[in-house]
């Protein structure tokens, strides 16, 4: 990256930086497609306000080389699942799309309640992609979980309540149509891949289920616990990775939190606690925002979507990676009771 002029200039010019003086590498993205380092920054004396390190996110993708069994593959990417197809490649460049117009459009519109980085530019570069966010380590949400206790929970949900206050009923043009990195428009694949069964029969009619709510907001679309930097005593939170924000019923994003955080025993047992949270909190945010909406219609419909949201997920994992452990006998379960009701 240092020797990279283009996102230099772009560093330099969006954060008033004289110079680079470091970078320090924090990890690769998904299947080899760039990288996120963190940048120290020069700056004149005379300056102050102005950050001392940024976070750089930079994509760039793998050619496409020639065709294999009727998909195209791709030099340089390796998918941890195998998944390294044509239609994957694709669905990651518009993903990398539609988080560039999330930071330009909408992520401004996040408050403390619901933080995210600032974003101090989100451009396309000649094929690529770059984003030069706030580094969270310095605004103090430095602490990074892989599961959380039930306390972190209640802080998750809280963000996740909030956002989707922020942006419920709101036109989200820009941004993916339905939102998550699972949606069955995108992962035909993966359901292709399933064995044959009911789930798979009924994955239409839980999709189609999910997306005719009345009440639909922006959905995080991978709002799993790395996805989220913690204070260092836990009590608040911030998110990152917005390839998959998106329209979407706030259960999927619920529901995935959930199963990213929580054993399944953890789960079956604070599932009506984790739920009371999540809604008491929207009552609040919804309260706040001064957005006028029949809450009680809203819970009964988002409570109702939630088992769909889990076997929605299922249905995704039984096709991606069918000994993955969040196949456990909670999602079987609740995958199980909304067969019965679409049989």
């Amino acid at each position: 990256m240092k020797s990279n002029p283009l996102l230099i200039d772009l560093i330099l010019q969006s954060t008033g930086a004289m110079a680079v003086a470091q970078t320090s590498p924090i990890q690769t993205l998904w299947s080899g497609y760039g990288e996120i380092v963190r940048v120290n920054l020069v700056h004149d004396r005379a300056t102050s306000g102005q950050p001392a390190t940024v976070i750089l996110k930079h994509v760039s993708p793998p050619f496409s080389q020639g065709v294999s069994g009727g998909q195209r593959g791709l030099g340089g990417s390796s998918h941890p699942r195998g998944w390294n197809t044509c239609g994957s490649h694709d669905r990651k460049l518009l993903s990398y799309e539609v988080e560039s117009t999330w930071y330009r459009e909408f992520s401004a519109r996040c408050d403390d309640a619901c933080r995210v980085p600032h974003c101090y530019a989100a451009r396309s570069l000649d094929g690529q992609w770059a984003f030069v966010l706030e580094d969270l380590d310095a605004a103090g949400f430095a602490s990074r979980r892989s599961s959380l206790d039930r306390e972190g929970v209640f802080v998750g949900l809280k963000w996740l309540a909030h956002f989707h206050a922020v942006f419920l009923h709101d036109s989200l043009a820009g941004l993916w149509p339905m939102g998550t990195y699972w949606h069955l428009a995108t992962r035909r694949d993966e359901w292709h891949a399933m064995e044959p069964g009911a789930l798979k029969d009924a994955a239409e009619a839980i999709d189609a289920k999910l997306n005719a709510c009345r009440f639909l907001t922006a959905v995080h679309g991978d709002a799993k616990v790395a996805n989220f930097c913690f204070t260092g005593d836990g009590t608040r939170a911030a998110a990152v990775d917005f390839q998959y924000v998106g329209t979407g019923c706030g259960m999927k994003d619920v529901a995935y939190f959930l199963s990213s955080c929580l054993s399944e025993s953890e789960c079956e047992r604070g599932e009506s606690d984790y739920l009371d949270c999540y809604f008491q909190a929207l009552r609040q945010s919804l309260l706040s925002t001064g957005k006028e909406v029949d809450v009680e219609a809203l819970e009964l419909e988002w409570r109702a979507m939630y088992p769909f949201a889990w076997a929605d997920f299922t249905r995704f994992l039984l096709g991606w990676c069918p000994g993955h452990h969040k196949l456990n006998r909670y999602s079987r379960r609740i995958t199980a009771d909304v067969l019965k009701t679409c049989g």
